[in-house]
């Protein structure tokens, strides 16, 4: 084996999908992809133009749907690409910045689900001292600081990345760029590499998952305390809300530790399908879930086309 570093300008991107799967897969994404952008779309709108809906727990959705838009627009285009047009080849530096924005906002939106956990958290467990503990200027500056913190946390990565070699391919047998793939298909041994990928798993996987149920089991054992229907049922359709988001995020992500782990062995073809549809189907599900079952975010939905059928 011929072991001689080679200066890598570019990568291929060998998005391995059967025959069979292929235009299935490509015709799912587009329709994915479209609804996910006018969803959320929407819903950043409605919470615009609905004065009521400037509080913490709307604004959260708003920034989540913003975030699911910036991730839709950095993998999905360019898997539908390398899919329709057999484009696999891409400059190192455009994928090592997919990496990054990919990370940032898969990074952001864990941690913006685990904010959005203590909002209900306190919200329900401390209603007298929710107005004051969680505001617009708390959502504010909390979202700035994870922001800043997740940058600080990648920027290690692109360090990393640019002290990789290759030696023996530049192929990366995905539909996108992934540090945890570009360091294994590296030569790069030194394990000061892998720290990212371990650190990253317990800080953006682990705690906030962690987090997230503790938060949820305490509001479950609240809810029950309340004596009117009314109230166990209203907060109980919060949670429930919440945890569809949760479920939709961290399950397909979870999968993808859980499997192999667990013996299961996956083809390219089948961790591809699993992949695309396990990133792609949560952006277009979330301003679903919250469409419909959120009824303050329903019935502004309902007013705005209304007020457009009345004035066509």
């Amino acid at each position: 084996m011929n072991n001689a570093t080679i200066s890598v300008s570019e990568l291929i991107l060998q998005c391995a999908i059967e025959s069979k799967q292929k235009t299935i897969t490509i015709c799912v994404l587009a329709f994915i992809y479209c609804l996910s952008m006018f969803g959320n779309l929407l819903v950043i709108v409605i919470i615009i133009l609905n004065p009521q809906l400037h509080v913490p727990m709307y604004i959260s959705i708003g920034i989540l749907a913003v975030i699911d838009l910036a991730n839709g627009s950095i993998l999905i285009p360019k898997m539908l690409s390398i899919l329709l047009l057999s484009s696999p080849v891409v400059p190192y530096a455009a994928c090592v910045l997919q990496m990054f924005l990919f990370l940032q906002v898969e990074e952001m939106e864990s941690f913006l689900l685990a904010f959005m956990a203590f909002d209900r958290y306190v919200a329900v467990v401390y209603p007298l001292q929710y107005p004051s503990v969680i505001t617009n200027k708390t959502i504010a500056i909390g979202v700035l600081v994870l922001n800043m913190f997740a940058i600080v946390f990648n920027l290690q990565m692109l360090i990393f990345v640019s002290e990789l070699s290759f030696c023996r391919t530049n192929i990366l047998p995905f539909c996108f760029c992934d540090y945890a793939t570009m360091v294994h298909v590296s030569c790069s041994e030194d394990p000061k590499y892998l720290i990212p990928m371990t650190s990253g798993l317990v800080v953006y996987g682990v705690f906030p998952q962690a987090f997230i149920l503790l938060s949820y089991g305490r509001i479950a054992i609240e809810a029950l305390r309340i004596s009117s229907a009314g109230g166990k049922s209203k907060v109980f359709s919060t949670c429930v809300t919440h945890l569809l988001v949760v479920g939709l995020f961290y399950g397909p992500l979870s999968l993808f530790y859980l499997l192999p782990g667990a013996g299961v062995t996956i083809t390219r073809e089948t961790y591809n399908v699993m992949f695309i549809l396990g990133n792609a189907v949560p952006l277009m599900m979330n301003p679903i879930i919250y469409s419909f079952r959120n009824k303050e975010i329903n019935k502004s939905i309902r007013k705005l086309f209304t007020r457009k059928r009345s004035t066509l």
